[in-house]
């Protein structure tokens, strides 16, 4: 049998972990006394991700010919996952650490943590707690600035679900602390873990129809409609993974016409610094604009359609018109540019995965220069991707960069043919930008 071996010396079998993806684990192979004693199945996950999103990638090619993933969608989403997990190199997870906070501080009852029942118990605890976490991250304009970059993909495929945001967790921790009141915090690790990998699998157009299940579980129509900006889609099937609160709390939709993918304005950039933060911008314009401490405080509180005059969830009428003919934004661009961010990106992941592998050997100060590393390339491959007309320069000083950061071993691959094949990579394209600069400055001063 396949297995994978995780940083902490835990063996993953490939049965264990394909079931992770469908919260298939059973409470024998998941109690725990201790919190640090609890796996870290997320990032044991991580290499079933990428089988899933290969697979998927290749039944779309073999089904239609054509690539389901776009380099410049799929790098996105990608880069937003990543950069989701970069606070944890500087805290522990927050909704770990305040549950921690108020069961040993406020707990009223202490459930045994070796119980099936009480492994059933918090398994519906974090679902229902997830569906308001959602559903007030639709709800409220504070919390929709950073769950929309969720929806931002014009896309639906296994990519899209790691377009989480950076911001997110530092409001949905709030959700879960009543559970901590008779939970113990190991069981709450567990699951608020399988929570969030069974909704991977459910971002995929291949599976239409589960039968009897589509009653109970989220499943892949379910989310799809819940991610589309068709009107009878929006605010609805907010459950994680089942589909129960939403049929018992009445938002639920079933999956009915063809789903239009994205925001309602769709933002049109592969930035990732604008996907993660624009939105944060456009509130504080409004609210600095708004009129009255009511109305300012409606721009925070209400949701996004609000406007003055408005319901507090604004009014269906004023969504733009759905046809069902409307295109992602996909912008031409070459193949060999393509190539080129793709392999940029892939040097960058590795230089993220070793990052995560070393962090604890160390120093303070090299995790932020490697992780401000990681951001500008993140950020900068998105100006490549979005054909800014400053793309040439800020890429050409990334690469100067690059090369400055590789010959000291800040990035370095642990392979030294790879880190030699990076550093004559990294020399040509600097050269390659320097000419695209040059050419631009030169054309210019012609112009004149």
């Amino acid at each position: 049998m396949a297995q994978v071996e995780d940083r902490d010396d835990t063996i993953v079998s490939f049965s264990q972990g394909t079931r992770m993806l469908f919260y298939l684990m059973s409470p024998n192979e998941t109690l725990f006394a201790e919190v640090e004693q609890v796996p870290q199945y997320v990032k044991q996950a991580t290499p079933f991700f990428i089988g899933m999103i290969l697979l998927e990638g290749l039944l779309g090619w073999l089904k239609t010919g054509d690539l389901l993933i776009k380099i410049n969608d799929g790098t996105t989403s990608l880069s937003a996952g990543m950069m989701s997990r970069l606070p944890e190199l500087f805290m522990r997870s927050l909704e770990v650490s305040s549950y921690i906070y108020v069961w040993n501080n406020f707990h009223i009852l202490e459930l045994p943590w070796d119980s099936a029942w009480t492994w059933w118990l918090a398994f519906l605890g974090v679902d229902f707690g997830y569906y308001w976490v959602h559903r007030c991250s639709h709800e409220l304009n504070i919390l929709w600035a950073a769950h929309q970059v969720h929806h931002s993909s014009e896309y639906y495929n296994l990519t899209t679900a790691l377009r989480q945001s950076v911001t997110q967790q530092f409001a949905s921790w709030v959700f879960y602390l009543p559970m901590a009141l008779i939970i113990p915090p190991s069981v709450f690790a567990v699951h608020i873990q399988f929570n969030l990998l069974y909704q991977f699998w459910i971002h995929t157009e291949f599976v239409r129809d589960l039968g009897p299940l589509e009653w109970i579980l989220n499943t892949p129509s379910h989310h799809r409609v819940h991610h589309g900006r068709n009107r009878y889609c929006i605010d609805k099937n907010y459950g994680g993974t089942l589909i129960i609160w939403d049929r018992m709390l009445g938002t639920f939709a079933p999956e009915d016409d063809k789903v239009i993918y994205g925001l309602t304005h769709p933002i049109n950039t592969f930035d990732i610094l604008s996907v993660e933060f624009e939105y944060y911008t456009y509130l504080l314009k409004q609210f600095i604009s708004a009129n009255g401490i009511t109305h300012k405080l409606s721009v925070i509180f209400s949701g996004p359609g609000w406007t003055p005059g408005k319901p507090r969830l604004g009014d269906p009428e004023d969504l733009p018109e759905i046809t069902g003919e409307e295109v992602p934004h996909n912008p031409h661009w070459s193949s060999a540019l393509q190539a080129y961010v793709h392999v940029q990106f892939l040097l960058v992941l590795v230089n993220y995965n070793n990052l995560f592998a070393t962090e604890h050997m160390l120093s303070q100060t090299t995790v932020l220069l490697i992780t401000g590393y990681i951001l500008l390339t993140l950020t900068i491959l998105g100006y490549i991707m979005d054909l800014s007309p400053n793309a040439a320069l800020w890429e050409m000083s990334r690469c100067l960069l690059m090369l400055a950061l590789n010959r000291f071993g800040y990035i370095s691959s642990m392979v030294p043919l790879l880190d030699l094949a990076t550093e004559v990579f990294a020399t040509l394209s600097a050269i390659y930008w320097a000419l695209q600069c040059f050419t631009k400055l030169t054309n210019k001063e012609k112009s004149h």
